[in-house]
């Protein structure tokens, strides 16, 4: 509905001294709102700094258009095709009747546009940073005027974005019964074409929900009168070189009639994705599910829950880090019955080990005889082959939304841990390659390998150590190389995931050793250590396998 943003043509400080402004501060945002166009195209966070120095520059959200970087939010009216109508645009200047913006103190802005018409805009602001803006048109003509709400998020040029599929950034929205909708800014460049010159994708007859544009970390979006119907719509238009994005809901038609005056309401929240801001803003507005403004994903109903555990125990004990060890322990303990049947089977199974070789060699011929006296034995000594498969499974899911977790919610950026960890979403900042900064270099990225990997590797092998070596040459090496592999791999991922996984293999560990202790099932860490280095362990001695017993 709006225009879109200018070209650059000079810094940010000139962009936002180019138009007179109302100042804006809430204890969590600081910006202003321009008078010309009526835009809110100033906002930072003052919680959030670009770097864990607590002297790096605030983050900035929305900036004005004619700077680098455009991004910002304007509302306005459409009128009728066909009206000759004169409405405020984005060169229109309102007047103000306060310089200040804050949570106790609204701003109410005012144009008259000399044919009869008079636009009155109240703006307010939460604590936080949702917006509220409340349009009103009073007709003092001799004519009804029909026109059309509508509010806008508008970005100029496509952003740095990480590119991660677990991470979606770009043009996001929950609109009414289409549900969540979201689209990056390659695949919103490829939509048919909207309009000459414009690509994009809109939604009729919607109800409820909101349209915007996220980043990682925070977000911009239009919230509409949740009770009536709207176009919700994104689009990409050329400008330049590069391409403007805008997400916009367009209202229903609203008739103007001589002598009265009518109302819309609407609401822009331009902040952090907080967790608990999100689901308040939902719960106490009843916007409808505009906690998925926050990328929870496919595994959703694991890793929100997950979330508030991890949250509940760090606001007891003031360290994240800390709070992914206890919320392990807790997850261990929940699936502990299981994991136990899993590595008792485990423990029997190695425990048959020489009674499964003899029926290998009995029938190394005839592959359905082996595996129905396979089976057989497993029947008998009630086994199942695949039981120790579960604690890795059950696992996968598991680690998943705790690297989601660490990877989308801003509660983990910038959380530190113990030593050398201030970032628990970022990956480990030391490197074995410069012998952990004692050398004055920086390895490349592929060669980043910090001590908390490492740790997590020695774990994983010493976990995988705990069992006899596999007969199959091949999968010896495999087994051998995993851990490695798992090292260089985890090398590049946020170190509270990494230290989950290791902490996690410890107690694996620990656990697996106890049951194989309490099935009398010899751990092979030992043997297979000495084997390493050229030392074959001694033939292990002790009573008779109680599943030989029947063999003749």
């Amino acid at each position: 509905p709006g225009a879109a943003a200018a070209q650059a043509v000079g810094t940010r400080e000139q962009a936002l001294a180019a138009s007179p402004r109302i100042r804006i501060d809430t204890p969590k945002i600081s910006g202003s709102l321009s008078l010309t166009g009526a835009r809110i195209d100033d906002v930072s966070l003052k919680a959030y700094r670009e770097t864990v120095d607590p002297k790096s520059p605030n983050i900035i959200l929305l900036s004005p258009a004619g700077g680098p970087n455009a991004y910002y939010s304007d509302f306005g009216w459409v009128a009728a095709p066909g009206s000759n109508v004169v409405l405020p645009n984005a060169t229109t200047v309102w007047s103000a009747d306060s310089q200040v913006l804050t949570p106790a103190k609204p701003v109410t802005l005012s144009w008259d546009n000399g044919q009869g018409l008079v636009f009155r805009r109240v703006i307010s602001v939460d604590d936080n940073a949702m917006f509220t803006i409340r349009d009103e048109v009073e007709n003092k003509g001799g004519n009804a005027v029909t026109l059309f709400p509508y509010g806008q998020v508008v970005r100029q040029g496509k952003p740095t974005t990480l590119g991660y599929y677990v991470l979606h950034e770009g043009l996001v929205g929950n609109l009414g019964e289409q549900g969540l909708q979201e689209y990056t800014y390659d695949k919103i460049d490829k939509e048919p074409a909207l309009s000459a010159g414009t690509t994009g994708k809109a939604w009729k007859d919607a109800v409820g929900g909101f349209v915007g544009i996220t980043d990682k970390y925070w977000a911009a979006a239009v919230i509409p009168d949740q009770q009536r119907k709207y176009e919700g719509r994104y689009s990409s238009v050329q400008t330049g070189t590069g391409h403007t994005y805008q997400a916009d809901f367009l209202g229903e038609s609203i008739a103007v009639a001589p002598g009265a005056t009518v109302t819309s309401n609407a609401r822009l929240f331009a902040g952090a994705k907080e967790v608990a801001a999100v689901d308040g803003y939902e719960k106490n507005l009843g916007i409808k599910r505009f906690e998925l403004l926050i990328d929870w994903g496919w595994f959703y109903f694991i890793t929100k829950p997950l979330f508030f555990v991890l949250d509940w125990i760090y606001k007891h004990i003031g360290n994240f880090g800390v709070a992914i060890l206890i919320v392990t322990v807790l997850l261990k303990a929940l699936f502990f019955p299981l994991a136990n049947k899993s590595y008792a089977s485990m423990a029997k199974m190695k425990a048959l080990q020489p009674e499964m070789t003899a029926i290998r060699e009995r029938y190394a011929d005839d592959k359905m005889k082996q595996q129905q006296a396979l089976m057989e034995l497993y029947k008998t000594q009630k086994i199942n082959p695949v039981a120790g498969c579960w604690p890795v499974l059950l696992q996968i899911p598991v680690f998943f939304a705790l690297y989601k977790i660490l990877f989308i919610t801003i509660e983990m950026r910038h959380a530190p841990f113990f030593g050398w960890i201030h970032d628990l979403a970022a990956p480990d900042p030391t490197n074995l390659f410069n012998l952990f900064g004692l050398l004055p270099f920086t390895p490349p990225a592929f060669l980043h390998l910090g001590a908390w990997p490492i740790i997590m590797g020695i774990t994983m092998f010493i976990q995988m150590k705990m069992n006899p070596e596999p007969p199959d040459p091949v999968q010896k090496m495999m087994f051998t190389w995993m851990p490695v592999f798992f090292t260089f791999l985890l090398g590049s991922f946020p170190a509270g995931l990494v230290i989950y996984w290791s902490w996690n293999n410890l107690l694996s560990v620990l656990q697996q050793g106890y049951i194989m202790r309490k099935n009398g099932v010899k751990i092979e860490l030992f043997d297979n250590l000495k084997g390493m280095f050229g030392k074959k362990p001694a033939a292990a001695g002790g009573a008779p396998n109680p599943a030989n017993s029947n063999k003749k």
